[in-house]
């Protein structure tokens, strides 16, 4: 079959894939009675964690670097967060909300996170009939998506849901491609400045990173 569907997760309420992940990830420590929160992100995980903290009555700090501005910061700052600008590089940002006084709900961290974007992969089987695609194509940076989906995938498959795992095809750019120049032994070094038009592929040396190559060795491959 040459059919080749999208999906369309522009249309959750945040604007981005991360609701699945955000809205299980507060739950589970709204549970707890965590009431404050950090996380560093100046793109879709920031508005979105600042989202549904908010709806949890949780004060939510996000720290963004300095150089971010634009809607995203203002999607942010519109769902009452506080945002805290951070000198430095991406690491710096990660250290300042590690270490405020706030619990770290980190999407990259929380395993819960991951937990919710499983749910991308049940509607997407779901709305195939209860089948399994042959290939699946996820841009990749911090790896939260790739990871979510092949558990949703492998969930499925040790039910006997489906009878495979798909292909997970991981979409990266020339800029930013820390994963994609692992499998295909391509040259690459990270950029100073990232300027590719994909702003929200930005990852150039993520923590998830042995994890996701593990994977995508096994069950796909990568493209640039």
């Amino acid at each position: 079959s040459n059919n080749v569907y999208f999906k369309l997760d522009f249309l959750n309420p945040t604007g981005s894939y991360k609701d699945r992940g955000s809205v299980t990830l507060i739950s589970y420590l709204a549970e707890r009675g965590i009431k404050q929160i950090s996380e560093d992100s100046s793109g879709n995980a920031g508005a979105s964690i600042a989202a549904y903290g908010s709806a949890a009555g949780m004060r939510v700090k996000i720290f963004v670097p300095s150089t971010a501005r634009g809607n995203k910061l203002k999607q942010i700052e519109i769902y009452g967060a506080e945002v805290i600008k951070v000198e430095g590089s991406r690491e710096d940002v990660s250290k300042a909300a590690e270490n405020s006084s706030y619990y770290y709900a980190s999407h990259v961290l929380q395993p819960q996170f991951r937990d919710g974007i499983r749910s991308l992969a049940y509607e997407i089987v779901s709305d195939l009939g209860w089948r399994s695609p042959d290939n699946v194509f996820l841009p990749t940076s911090a790896g939260t998506l790739l990871l979510g989906v092949f558990e949703g995938f492998r969930h499925m498959f040790n039910q006997g849901i489906i009878s495979k795992i798909p292909r997970l095809i991981a979409v990266q750019t020339e800029q930013v491609m820390p994963l994609c120049s692992k499998i295909k032994g391509l040259k690459y070094t990270p950029p100073e400045k990232v300027t590719s038009i994909a702003d929200a592929l930005v990852s150039t040396s993520p923590f998830l990173l042995p994890e996701m190559e593990k994977i995508v060795k096994e069950y796909g491959d990568c493209i640039v």
